[in-house]
């Protein structure tokens, strides 16, 4: 049985109290009128050499016709402040929702891995089961505390899903006719189903695997294969609706058929670099003594390919939209290639590059600190590949890296470091009657 060290509990916590405090300055912080807006943005423009704020809060300053020409300007010009301090008051909630939504999608990537084991019988991976089972103990929480921000965005406590505001449905013809679909009641019941389906399956499953260890035959495994297999439909449908959903309808007027796969590819990739990182950690600890390069091996062998899998979608996707340059469409890129250049390229070096040169040997794969490291990037990589979904939609140009971003990453990083080890000490962490114990155990590449 596994023993959560004192050392990683306390941690954990601490981690939480500061992500926590840090979220509470921002919130605090953020403006609750026009002109505390203004006040923010002529600061922090101030602090860059100036110039932008002056555009941002006067955008028509020079001078005004009369009559219908300077009420037009004065009417665009409350309707720009207004959008202003939308964008400021909705940066701690994203930074909030992105930091969730990350280590939430962390534990959904494990689920379907764990799935795809399961419904593959695969050989080699049995001894991998438990860690992937105390990652995706996660999901209750992390589902629970995703949906509480889409529950309080329907009850318009932020801006950050446009659809959501009467006003602005009235004014948008496009938006009107998505209302059968982008409605706050359906939105949720839809958000309802997906997490109950994949809290229900790995509940379920976690049930029938820890049921096999005491059983006198392969019942429980056999449920647990047909299972997995029914469930893996389930989650393709779910996770590409989810995706529309939670991540593309901050933006309703932007549309890309790739966009399920690509926010897959991320959270698969991601999936596996933590059970990669969390299994180093419990064989350097002493535990999982039958883990051996070999299985350390085909993990990096999956980041390195998934890695390169998700550099196809973003490539795919980029290339078509802006080769075609419907306005409609190209708009998304244009706004972060303008306002977002650094994430929106640096995380494509993170998430491609780095790992292209770093895991393309198979010796390198089998190094546990390289493991380690390239799992790191990755994830910093991946959260930025969140951060350029979310944050053009909901603050535009007006983002940073402050204390609600740092916060949002301390805060449910020690989260998820805390609910995942307390769940792999509920367990022996290895399995004793899965009929491909003995070849997982001598698995060698």
């Amino acid at each position: 049985m596994y023993t959560f060290s004192n050392k990683l509990r306390i941690g954990s916590f601490i981690a939480m109290g500061l992500g926590f405090i840090f979220l509470v300055i921002g919130f605090m912080s953020a403006p609750s009128t026009v002109e505390e807006a203004k006040a923010i943005v002529a600061v922090h423009d101030d602090g860059h050499g100036g110039g932008h704020a002056e555009e941002a809060t006067n955008s028509h300053g020079e001078e005004q016709g009369h009559g219908a020409e300077a009420s037009h300007g004065e009417e665009h010009d409350a309707s720009h402040d207004t959008h202003l301090l939308h964008q400021l008051q909705n940066r701690p909630w994203s930074a909030l929702y992105v930091a969730a939504f990350f280590f939430f999608m962390i534990s959904l990537g494990v689920l379907a891995f764990y799935a795809i084991q399961r419904a593959a019988q695969a050989g080699w991976s049995p001894l991998l089961f438990r860690v992937m089972e105390g990652i995706t103990a996660y999901l209750v929480p992390g589902g629970i505390i995703v949906f509480v921000i889409l529950l309080l965005s329907t009850l318009h406590m932020n801006h950050m899903f446009v659809w959501m505001d009467p006003e602005v449905v009235a004014h948008d013809k496009l938006l009107q006719g998505k209302a059968g679909y982008l409605n706050p009641t359906f939105f949720l019941i839809r958000a309802a189903i997906f997490l109950g389906g994949w809290i229900f399956y790995r509940q379920y499953s976690r049930k029938l695997s820890l049921a096999q260890d005491e059983s006198d035959d392969n019942s429980n495994f056999v449920k647990n294969f047909r299972w997995s297999a029914g469930f893996l439909v389930f989650y393709l449908v779910t996770e590409s609706m989810m995706s529309w959903d939670w991540i593309m309808s901050v933006d309703p007027h932007w549309f890309s058929t790739l966009f399920g796969w690509y926010v897959f590819a991320s959270m698969f990739v991601s999936g596996i670099t933590v059970i990669a990182m969390v299994t180093v950690y419990l064989k350097s600890k002493g535990y999982l003594e039958d883990v051996n390069d070999s299985h350390i091996h085909d993990l990096a062998k999956f980041m390195f390919g998934i890695s390169i899998f998700w550099a196809y979608l973003w490539f795919a996707q980029f290339m078509l939209i802006w080769y075609a340059d419907i306005p409609e469409e190209v708009t998304y890129f244009v706004a972060r290639i303008q306002d977002y250049n650094l994430p929106f390229f640096g995380m494509l070096a993170l998430n491609f590059i780095f790992p292209l040169l770093v895991l393309m040997n198979s010796d390198y794969k089998r190094i546990n600190w390289f493991v380690i490291m390239t799992g790191i990037v990755l994830l910093f990589g991946h959260y930025m590949d969140i951060f350029n979904m979310i944050m053009p939609a909901t603050v535009g140009d007006q983002w940073y890296i402050g204390l609600p971003e740092i916060g949002g990453i301390l805060f449910f990083g020690g989260l998820f470091v805390f609910w995942v080890f307390t769940a792999l000490t509920k367990a022996p962490l290895q399995p004793k009657r899965n009929p491909f114990i003995e070849e997982s155990r001598h698995f060698h590449y």
